[in-house]
């Protein structure tokens, strides 16, 4: 069944287009990641499928309900965390929890059972006003806060933006716990790792889904050979690999440089023998395995290079 629909959303800022075209489904259950950078549109489409942004055109609904015609009933259904932390600083951790419950006309004793294990890590702090929290307390109380009325869709908004890595882990480590109550569950963020912890994911650069499969699906689909090359200079590998009358696509990654060929088999005694022929030394050469990030850069580089400062 599905839980979340869109069809050909459009988002204008302006002369900005910041979705074009965009269309995803999301079954019931399932833990689902927008995968980009900043300014891909990750942040406009959530907002429109919560009801908090009419999109230009297109059309989404949320448990089947039309997104512009019954938001308010939508807005009764589904939990939001925003990127930015929204609650009422002043308030207590207790206080936030009952105040945002009783808008919803529950308590914090109706659904415990819900937030228990992200709870009982902040109800030590409870007394403490939200404003003094760390960056990983006050993403815990934030979850706490959009899911005290035990929605059917849960938005997340790069919920780890900002936190160290204990509390990101701790956050997906919750996620899939709450997969256990049948909440779906859609999430953004930035960092390529995390897309392997969602079910399935859609990629997103410049307003466009760029493709949607699982992880591991996206992974199969990386046909080309890819190499990792390193030396001494990376700045002199991509000069010269993006100059190789072979070459499909060649991007930094870390201290390495990842290279795929536009024909498919190739020889790495080949690139590494243009590459000493044209002045690079100490060379090192090894074909990998592609990742959700070589992916990503794989359907980016058709429309956008990168170019060494």
């Amino acid at each position: 069944m599905t839980s979340i629909s869109a069809e050909n959303i459009v988002m204008n800022y302006g002369m900005i287009k910041a979705l074009d075209t965009v269309s995803l489904e999301v079954d019931k259950g399932e833990l689902f990641g927008l995968i980009g950078p900043d300014g891909a549109g990750k942040t406009s489409l959530i907002k429109i499928l919560s009801t908090l942004l009419l999109a230009t055109s297109g059309k989404a609904e949320i448990e089947g309900m039309d997104v512009v015609k019954q938001y308010q009933d939508i807005r009764r259904q589904i939990g939001y965390m925003p990127g930015k932390f929204s609650l009422y600083q002043d308030l207590t951790v207790e206080e936030n929890l009952n105040f945002y419950a009783s808008i919803f006309g529950s308590t914090l004793e109706d659904n415990y059972n819900l937030i228990k294990e992200i709870y009982k890590q902040i109800e030590p702090f409870k007394k403490r006003r939200a404003g003094k929290l760390s960056g990983g307390m006050k993403q815990k109380l934030a979850l706490s806060c959009a899911l005290i009325h035990k929605p059917k869709v849960l938005f997340l908004d790069e919920p780890t933006r900002g936190v160290d890595p204990v509390s990101r882990q701790d956050l997906w480590d919750m996620l899939q716990s709450l997969k256990k109550e049948k909440i779906t569950i859609l999430v953004s963020t930035a960092y390529m790792e995390e897309a392997l912890l969602c079910d399935r994911i859609s990629l997103m650069d410049h307003g466009k889904i760029l493709a949607t499969n699982s992880p591991s699906g996206l992974i199969s689909d990386f046909k080309k050979p890819l190499f990792a090359i390193r030396s001494g200079n990376s700045f002199e590998i991509i000069k010269k690999l993006k100059a190789y009358e072979h070459a499909n696509s060649v991007y930094p990654f870390g201290d390495w440089v990842h290279y795929t060929d536009k024909r498919n088999t190739i020889d790495p005694l080949e690139i590494k023998t243009y590459l000493e022929n044209n002045a690079v030394s100490e060379i090192e050469i090894k074909r990998i395995k592609a990742s959700v990030e070589d992916c990503y850069m794989s359907l980016t580089s058709k429309n956008q290079s990168y170019e060494p400062v």
